[in-house]
Protein backbone atom coordinates (compact mmCIF):
# COMPACT_ATOMS: atom_id res chain seq x y z
CA UNK A 1 0.00 0.00 0.00
CA UNK A 2 2.82 2.27 0.77
CA UNK A 3 4.36 1.80 -2.81
CA UNK A 4 0.91 2.97 -4.13
CA UNK A 5 1.26 6.11 -2.72
CA UNK A 6 4.10 7.00 -3.46
CA UNK A 7 3.56 6.13 -6.90
CA UNK A 8 0.19 9.11 -6.92
CA UNK A 9 2.55 11.32 -5.26
CA UNK A 10 4.88 11.00 -7.95
CA UNK A 11 2.25 11.43 -10.51
CA UNK A 12 0.61 14.45 -8.56
CA UNK A 13 4.06 16.44 -8.78
CA UNK A 14 4.43 15.54 -12.61
CA UNK A 15 2.61 17.30 -15.09
CA UNK A 16 1.36 15.02 -18.35
CA UNK A 17 4.49 15.69 -20.38
CA UNK A 18 6.73 13.83 -16.74
CA UNK A 19 8.27 17.02 -15.80
CA UNK A 20 8.48 18.07 -12.32
CA UNK A 21 5.83 20.69 -11.62
CA UNK A 22 7.62 24.08 -11.86
CA UNK A 23 5.64 26.07 -10.15
CA UNK A 24 5.62 24.10 -6.56
CA UNK A 25 8.99 25.11 -4.71
CA UNK A 26 10.06 25.99 -1.62
CA UNK A 27 11.37 28.97 -0.15
CA UNK A 28 10.27 33.05 0.34
CA UNK A 29 8.78 35.07 -3.12
CA UNK A 30 7.61 38.23 -4.23
CA UNK A 31 3.99 37.80 -6.06
CA UNK A 32 2.20 40.00 -8.48
CA UNK A 33 -0.36 40.19 -11.34
CA UNK A 34 0.69 41.46 -14.59
CA UNK A 35 -2.10 42.21 -17.60
CA UNK A 36 -2.15 43.24 -20.88
CA UNK A 37 -5.50 43.03 -23.23
CA UNK A 38 -6.95 39.35 -22.19
CA UNK A 39 -3.53 37.72 -20.58
CA UNK A 40 -3.20 37.73 -17.18
CA UNK A 41 0.20 36.52 -15.64
CA UNK A 42 0.73 35.19 -12.27
CA UNK A 43 4.38 35.99 -11.48
CA UNK A 44 6.39 35.16 -8.71
CA UNK A 45 9.69 35.91 -8.12
CA UNK A 46 12.24 33.99 -5.62
CA UNK A 47 14.98 34.84 -4.10
CA UNK A 48 18.25 33.95 -4.17
CA UNK A 49 17.89 32.41 -7.77
CA UNK A 50 19.93 31.68 -10.52
CA UNK A 51 18.08 34.05 -12.96
CA UNK A 52 15.83 31.20 -14.45
CA UNK A 53 12.60 32.32 -15.68
CA UNK A 54 10.21 29.79 -16.35
CA UNK A 55 6.37 30.51 -17.97
CA UNK A 56 3.73 27.53 -17.38
CA UNK A 57 6.22 25.39 -17.08
CA UNK A 58 8.23 26.04 -20.14
CA UNK A 59 11.60 27.40 -20.00
CA UNK A 60 11.16 31.28 -21.06
CA UNK A 61 13.26 30.86 -23.94
CA UNK A 62 10.91 27.82 -25.06
CA UNK A 63 7.79 29.66 -24.79
CA UNK A 64 8.66 33.31 -25.97
CA UNK A 65 11.17 34.41 -29.17
CA UNK A 66 12.95 37.10 -30.30
CA UNK A 67 12.12 40.28 -29.13
CA UNK A 68 9.38 39.42 -26.20
CA UNK A 69 12.55 37.69 -24.54
CA UNK A 70 14.51 40.89 -24.23
CA UNK A 71 10.63 42.69 -23.19
CA UNK A 72 10.18 40.19 -20.37
CA UNK A 73 13.54 40.64 -18.71
CA UNK A 74 13.67 44.39 -19.18
CA UNK A 75 12.46 44.95 -15.71
CA UNK A 76 14.72 42.73 -14.13
CA UNK A 77 17.47 44.76 -16.12
CA UNK A 78 16.46 48.10 -14.85
CA UNK A 79 17.17 46.70 -11.42
CA UNK A 80 20.43 45.10 -11.98
CA UNK A 81 18.26 41.63 -10.55
CA UNK A 82 19.11 39.43 -13.53
CA UNK A 83 20.83 36.68 -11.26
CA UNK A 84 19.18 37.57 -7.98
CA UNK A 85 15.50 36.16 -8.72
CA UNK A 86 14.27 33.17 -10.27
CA UNK A 87 11.14 34.03 -12.00
CA UNK A 88 7.98 31.58 -12.12
CA UNK A 89 4.81 32.77 -14.05
CA UNK A 90 1.98 31.63 -14.98
CA UNK A 91 -0.10 33.34 -18.04
CA UNK A 92 -3.49 32.94 -19.40
CA UNK A 93 -5.69 33.86 -22.54
CA UNK A 94 -4.48 36.57 -24.83
CA UNK A 95 -1.68 35.85 -28.07
CA UNK A 96 2.15 35.91 -27.22
CA UNK A 97 3.02 39.32 -27.74
CA UNK A 98 0.10 39.81 -25.22
CA UNK A 99 1.59 37.58 -22.43
CA UNK A 100 5.13 38.99 -22.88
CA UNK A 101 3.75 42.24 -21.96
CA UNK A 102 1.84 40.66 -18.92
CA UNK A 103 4.40 39.39 -17.94
CA UNK A 104 6.88 42.23 -18.13
CA UNK A 105 3.93 43.97 -16.11
CA UNK A 106 3.93 41.36 -13.38
CA UNK A 107 7.37 41.46 -13.10
CA UNK A 108 7.22 44.90 -12.54
CA UNK A 109 5.14 44.98 -9.67
CA UNK A 110 6.60 41.87 -7.49
CA UNK A 111 10.11 44.18 -7.95
CA UNK A 112 8.23 46.48 -6.24
CA UNK A 113 7.24 44.56 -3.27
CA UNK A 114 10.93 43.54 -3.38
CA UNK A 115 12.27 47.32 -3.26
CA UNK A 116 9.79 50.57 -3.40
CA UNK A 117 13.19 52.53 -4.66
CA UNK A 118 12.36 51.22 -7.68
CA UNK A 119 9.77 52.98 -8.76
CA UNK A 120 10.58 55.71 -10.57
CA UNK A 121 12.96 53.89 -13.01
CA UNK A 122 10.13 51.18 -13.57
CA UNK A 123 7.83 54.01 -13.96
CA UNK A 124 9.57 56.15 -16.18
CA UNK A 125 10.61 52.78 -18.40
CA UNK A 126 6.43 52.66 -18.81
CA UNK A 127 6.72 48.90 -16.88
CA UNK A 128 3.74 50.20 -14.39
CA UNK A 129 0.94 51.20 -16.15
CA UNK A 130 -1.15 48.35 -17.06
CA UNK A 131 -1.91 48.76 -20.82
CA UNK A 132 -5.91 48.57 -20.69
CA UNK A 133 -6.17 48.92 -24.73
CA UNK A 134 -8.77 46.30 -25.55
CA UNK A 135 -10.82 45.03 -29.00
CA UNK A 136 -13.61 46.88 -29.65
CA UNK A 137 -16.50 45.21 -29.34
CA UNK A 138 -18.83 44.69 -32.89
CA UNK A 139 -21.75 47.08 -33.55
CA UNK A 140 -24.69 46.18 -34.86
CA UNK A 141 -25.27 47.32 -38.49
CA UNK A 142 -21.42 47.46 -39.35
CA UNK A 143 -18.76 45.09 -40.13
CA UNK A 144 -16.51 45.15 -37.88
CA UNK A 145 -16.06 47.87 -34.51
CA UNK A 146 -16.52 50.57 -37.18
CA UNK A 147 -16.23 49.35 -40.45
CA UNK A 148 -19.66 49.76 -42.29
CA UNK A 149 -20.66 47.95 -45.39
CA UNK A 150 -19.82 49.25 -48.75
CA UNK A 151 -22.25 52.14 -50.08
CA UNK A 152 -23.77 51.67 -53.02
CA UNK A 153 -25.18 54.87 -55.52
CA UNK A 154 -27.89 51.73 -57.10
Amino acid sequence: MAEDKTEKQVRRDTDSSGEKDLMKRDGHYFYANGKRKTSVARVRLYENGKGEIVVNNHPMNDYFFGELIASVKAPLKIANALKLFDVVALITGGGISSQADALRHGISKALLLYDPELRSDLKKAGFLTRDSRVKERKKPGLKRARRAPQWAKR
